[in-house]
């Protein structure tokens, strides 16, 4: 089994310094650091980079430069999606947002884990497992949210939170570690 394979099948695997993830890895941060570069006016050009960057789209979709990622191809927007400035999205697994998903800026979404035996993470092995997030769900900004995790729907998840469980439907979720602070 490949490497890609492995890290598509939540196993661990070597991401490494050559090879197939390597280069697919390179090419996806060609393709943001090109949109990033993008002058802020061409609205048209951004959406065409994105929509060939992401795994998939909907129709309305936008995000501020800067954006960041580490293949793009395991990304998908729902509808009416937006994120402000510094998006990070660390995608060896797949990361889903449903529709109508606001994102405050400098917000992270990691699927990448290491392993906590520092001999072990020392060998460059690594891990990823995919984030779900619902619809209709805001994350204010500096919200960093964990390898795993799975967001309901109509969630408003407060600035500042790091997101390392489930968080169900219908609630405001706020803090380190975010836990449920009312039901909406």
């Amino acid at each position: 089994m490949s490497e890609k394979e492995k890290m598509l099948n939540g196993q661990m695997y070597y991401a490494g310094n050559s090879g197939e993830l390597f280069d697919e890895r390179i090419e996806c941060k060609k393709l943001c650091q090109a949109y990033n570069n993008l002058p802020i006016e061409n609205l048209e050009e951004r959406k065409a980079l994105l929509k060939r960057l992401l795994g998939s789209v909907k129709e309305s979709y936008h995000i501020e430069p800067s954006f960041y990622c580490d293949y793009g191809y395991n990304i998908t927007l729902g509808e009416n999606f937006y994120s402000n400035h510094n998006l990070v999205i660390l995608d060896p697994a797949r990361v889903t947002f449903g529709d109508n998903v606001f994102i405050g800026p400098n917000c992270g979404f990691y699927t990448a884990g290491h392993p906590l035996d520092a001999g072990a993470r020392n060998t460059g092995l690594e891990f990823a497992y995919p984030i779900t997030v619902g619809n209709n769900v805001w994350f204010g900004g500096n919200v960093v949210v964990m390898p795993g995790v799975t967001i309901g729907d109509n969630v408003v998840i407060g600035a500042g939170s790091v997101v390392t469980k489930d968080i169900p439907s219908n609630v405001v979720a706020v803090g380190n570690p975010c836990k449920v602070l009312k039901n909406i």
